[in-house]
């Protein structure tokens, strides 16, 4: 058995904090980027509604991505020059997708009436920017940044699909924070998008061990195959819970449309579980491992010092942020700008 030491398990701790970081960024980010994609189908009164849900959080929940990829820069050096250099190009067009959204957000807020309708177009073109550039830069990841021609289609095809599970967050959210008309039509989108996703979701799976000898190697032996059972059936059990309140819309009325978005919720957790086991002990999958990616043990510790700091202030802030502007979201209304 290999003695734990300081150089074997802070690695280990700062690829966990990175791991939790992006998840939660993906989850958080995640639903007021569908909800930014839904915008072009919803009414003007609609969207200002839409846009008051996620107004309080959608800013903030941006902080776990700068926190998931600082901890890979500082932390993972060897793995961050690798990563940001294959993925630089959907890097930056995802970081363009964002700025637009936080312009667009802004601005509508100004803008008199005859221009908002522009705004609220470009807020939802970067919504969708920013997930299909997501998608294509998860699907690069999984096959190790391999260039052959099944990796590329395999990163389109994510790039493509991967906004359906944002839409099915976005959608979630919007039932657990509008109600009347509105809160049906997210039960409308929802519907639309849940299979969609669940085939997505099933076609990943099964891909990517095609994709990576190393990914087929760890979920198709036994008994591994059957101890990792309970993340596929977990995954099957909050489909059917989601499927079961859209199909069923005065669930929803009731006030029971969290049960979509923690359903929702769920399938992203383990599909992270999944992904997490898959690739360990690598950082970038079959080139570089945690502990030959990592920083010296102790600039690790130093480091270690800011993040036990740093992350319980964030975990405390995202707590209480969420708290406070719990509830149901009301209409926006503007004051009407100055006349030149």
């Amino acid at each position: 058995m290999t003695d734990i030491t300081w150089a074997t398990a802070l690695p280990l701790a700062f690829m966990a904090i990175m791991g939790l970081s992006l998840m939660t960024y993906v989850i958080l980010d995640g639903y007021d980027l569908g909800v930014g994609i839904l915008l072009p189908f919803a009414t003007d009164a609609e969207k200002d509604v839409m846009v008051s849900s996620i107004g309080p959080f959608w800013d903030a929940n941006e902080t776990w991505l700068v926190l998931g990829i600082g901890v890979l820069l500082i932390a993972f050096p060897k793995a961050h020059g690798m990563v940001l250099t294959a993925l630089y190009l959907p890097a930056t067009i995802m970081l363009m997708g964002l700025i637009l959204r936080g312009v667009s957000f802004d601005f509508r807020v100004k803008a008199r009436d005859e221009h908002k309708a522009l705004w609220n177009r470009t807020f939802a073109a970067g919504s969708l920017i920013a997930s299909m550039a997501q998608g294509w830069m998860l699907g690069s990841y999984l096959t190790g940044f391999s260039y052959s021609g099944w990796s590329l289609a395999f990163s389109a095809g994510i790039m493509l699909v991967f906004p359906t599970a944002y839409v099915m967050l976005g959608a979630g959210w919007l039932m657990m924070k509008t109600w009347g008309d509105l809160q049906l039509r997210a039960v409308g989108w929802a519907r639309a998008m849940l299979w969609p996703m669940g085939l997505t979701l099933v076609a990943i799976s099964l891909a990517t061990p095609l994709v990576s000898q190393t990914v087929f190697d760890k979920w198709f032996t036994l008994p591994e195959f059957f101890a990792l059972l309970p993340i596929p059936l977990a995954c099957g059990a909050a489909f059917c819970a989601a499927y079961m309140a859209l199909n069923r819309p005065r669930i929803v009325e009731a006030g029971y449309g969290w049960i979509v978005f923690a359903s929702t919720v769920l399938i992203f957790l383990m599909a992270f579980l999944g992904l997490a086991y898959s690739i360990y002990p690598y950082v970038v999958l079959d080139k570089l491992t945690i502990w030959d990616a990592a920083s010296s043990t102790e600039a690790l510790a130093v480091i270690m010092i800011g993040v036990a700091i740093t992350l319980p202030v964030i975990i405390i802030y995202t707590i209480f942020m969420y708290r406070v502007f719990w509830g149901k979201a009301t209409t926006l209304t503007y004051a009407a700008p100055p006349k030149a």
